[in-house]
């Protein structure tokens, strides 16, 4: 047997003993595991002193027995987030996209990427940006991903680019490290961004920050709109509906304005 099908044995089995947990069985030992898994005591012990190690099991030594651990609990509250902040966005995006006729993007910082959670299209629109759901792309790409970036601290900022730096796109696209927090500030001091160019000529980008109810930024929203189609004052209109777009999901993720 080869190391790596050696190696996906062991997360099957893994997997079988996280599964073996139940409402009514929260707390099990090495028997009962074995039994509900049909494992030998000894493989069930080598796999949950791993997954006790990674915080996915506890163990009760007064008791000799495990439970699910708060590394499982730590992703669940990612995923029900992320069903929470899509149920609340999922009308406004609707509304903003009727609204202008433009491409919406709904997207969060994860594990130091931009990701899509949603987006909206229109049939009229004969413009498709290829950006599907669950893509992620750089944490400083285009309008969404400089919003999300301008509300964390500088230091962390610093450490997502040495983690990724900066790779220019087009030749409008912010190439060093100073031009980006420079523009990082004024994005958090007037509250949205606007980009033209700097992932695709000729197509400009607004984007603007949801709010959670700690005051915490925890997504943003933007559109992305063919650039000579719109005149300042189409622009300026843009502006403000992506930000009510903004405001009104963070009202209905619990923001009070002013608790930040």
């Amino acid at each position: 047997m080869s190391k790596e099908n050696i190696h996906n044995r062991s997360l099957e089995r893994a997997l079988q003993i996280l599964c073996s947990f139940t409402k009514e069985r929260q707390a099990l030992g090495l028997k009962e595991i074995s039994l509900a898994t049909a494992l030998s005591k000894s493989t069930v012990y080598r796999l949950c002193v791993t997954l006790v190690q990674f915080d996915f099991l506890q163990y009760d030594e007064k008791k000799g027995k495990y439970s699910l651990g708060l590394k499982l609990f730590d992703l669940g509250g990612i995923v029900f987030s992320s069903f929470s902040l899509r149920k609340a966005a999922d009308a406004h995006l609707t509304q903003l996209q009727e609204s202008t006729g433009e491409s919406v993007f709904l997207g969060v910082l994860r594990d130091d990427f931009l990701m899509y959670l949603d987006k909206r299209d229109s049939d009229d629109n004969p413009i498709r940006f290829r950006t599907d759901i669950g893509t992620v792309r750089q944490p400083y790409f285009g309008m969404m991903g400089q919003v999300l970036l301008s509300f964390l601290d500088e230091t962390e900022v610093d450490r997502i680019l040495k983690k990724r730096p900066l790779k220019p796109i087009t030749g409008k696209s912010i190439s060093t490290r100073e031009d980006l927090h420079k523009r990082l500030d004024v994005i958090r001091t007037q509250g949205f961004a606007f980009e033209v160019g700097e992932v695709i000529d000729g197509v400009g980008g607004i984007a603007a920050p949801i709010f959670n109810y700690e005051g915490k930024v925890i997504a943003a929203v933007g559109i992305r709109f063919i650039h000579s189609s719109a005149n300042e004052e189409r622009a300026e209109n843009l502006i403000e509906l992506v930000g009510k777009t903004a405001k009104s999901i963070s009202a209905d993720l619990g923001y009070l304005k002013g608790k930040r």
